[in-house]
């Protein structure tokens, strides 16, 4: 039996522009439902239906394969099940996916599963739960839900009435029935009932119990803050992967050192350096990986460190995001494919626009929250070599969407 996962992201939002290609832990909303879906055990395939350029290149870049969407499709008026019942009426007729003849069954899926990008939290093993379900055929519809105790109210004209209570009794926690709040992350269908019925909920209808913590649903620039904020608490949405890059690029205070300084009383500065750090800039050296120390500060300790470690060193960089992007371009090398380290405020532009923003484990909160991947090691502590190693490690870039401490 055949399991598609279909993710609608259209370019145009009205109250986060751009919304499906911002980042939440380093990694776009897109690339994120993405990458939930290729982790699944049961989906055999992932479309992204789209109007927008930059969210199919992202899509394709994180693995998925892409549909566009007419204009009829992409107003703010066009229904999620119009836009599935679109992509399967497509692979019906003949498989458009990429635009290009495909070596997949332009068959009929016997499960549609509906992601929505912006649920930056969905876990792949709630996913194969819900889809186990609904291929056993006890149900035709589960949807992604949390439990909820909560006291409605609504507003009348002769004031607040209670919805799922009578207001004048107030039962305990444990004496009330819980309701269930759709997250909106994900619905799985079983797909010839799903168009029969044109519609998401149909038949037998099932409830997937998700974390809480998992349910955000980002449709405003404050959802949007507080997703990146709990991403690094979220330890549950994590994997061990490999880091498959072109180039390496590090901040140095910080990073390099613990961001302490010594000053003598001539005014002579010095740091305290890494000697694991410096094989592991050695080994990616001799495999011929690019290394860049990027620094906002002029100083001669870092003159020197860079000679040591024989890489290639800009210093007195106020803007790092033009400055990496000049010594990319120069290299010909994409900003998807270099890794950023970096551990401070000044560092979130540059995280910002490559493909793997790391952080060293002593990082400020803002930027513990852009990054992608959090090493275990401390700036000054052998953070670099922990890079430089699983820099090495890799074969092949890995789906990687959700928040990792290793």
């Amino acid at each position: 039996m055949s399991v598609v996962a279909v993710i609608p992201a259209r370019g145009g939002s009205k109250g986060v522009p751009g919304k499906n290609l911002k980042r939440v832990g380093g990694v776009s909303l897109v690339a994120r439902a993405v990458a939930s879906a290729l982790a699944s055990r049961l989906i055999d395939r992932v479309i992204v239906s789209t109007d927008d350029a930059g969210i199919a290149a992202a899509a394709e870049a994180a693995g998925a394969e892409t549909m566009s969407r007419s204009v009829v499709l992409s107003g703010d008026t066009a229904s999620s099940e119009s836009v599935l019942l679109d992509v399967l009426d497509r692979l019906d007729r003949v498989d458009e996916v990429n635009e290009q003849p495909s070596e997949q069954s332009s068959e009929q899926p016997d499960v549609l599963v509906f992601l929505q990008a912006t649920s930056p939290f969905i876990d792949p093993d709630d996913l194969d739960s819900a889809i186990a379900r609904v291929l056993e055929g006890g149900e035709d519809v589960v949807f992604s839900a949390v439990e909820t105790y909560a006291f409605l109210w609504k507003q009348g004209d002769d004031g607040a009435t209670g919805v799922n209570h009578d207001h004048s009794f107030r039962p305990r926690r444990q004496d009330r029935e819980p309701h269930f709040q759709e997250t909106g992350a994900f619905y799985v269908m079983n797909a010839p009932g799903f168009r029969a019925a044109e519609f998401r909920f149909f038949g037998t209808v099932g409830i997937a119990h998700v974390d809480p913590r998992s349910s955000i649903e980002i449709d405003t620039v404050d959802e949007l803050e507080m997703a990146n904020a709990i991403a690094p608490t979220l330890t549950k949405f994590r994997g061990d992967y490999a880091i498959d890059v072109d180039a390496v690029v590090t901040d140095f205070d910080g990073v390099h050192t613990d961001d302490r300084v010594i000053v003598s009383s001539d005014g002579t500065e010095s740091v305290s350096a890494h000697r694991g750090d410096g094989m592991g800039v050695r080994m990616l050296r001799e495999r011929g990986i690019p290394v860049l120390i990027l620094s906002t500060e002029v100083n001669p300790v870092v003159t020197a460190r860079a000679n040591k470690l024989q890489v290639e060193v800009l210093q007195g960089i106020r803007d790092k995001t033009i400055a990496l992007t000049e010594w990319a371009r120069a290299l010909g090398i994409p900003l998807n494919r270099i890794a950023y380290l970096g551990n401070d405020v000044n560092d979130l532009g540059a995280l910002g626009i490559v493909g793997w923003p790391i952080a060293v484990a002593s990082a400020v909160p803002q930027v513990l929250g852009a990054a992608r991947i959090i090493l275990t090691a401390n700036g000054g502590d052998g953070a670099v070599r922990e890079l430089a190693d699983r820099v090495l490690a890799s074969a092949s870039i890995a789906p990687l969407d959700h928040k990792e401490q290793s």
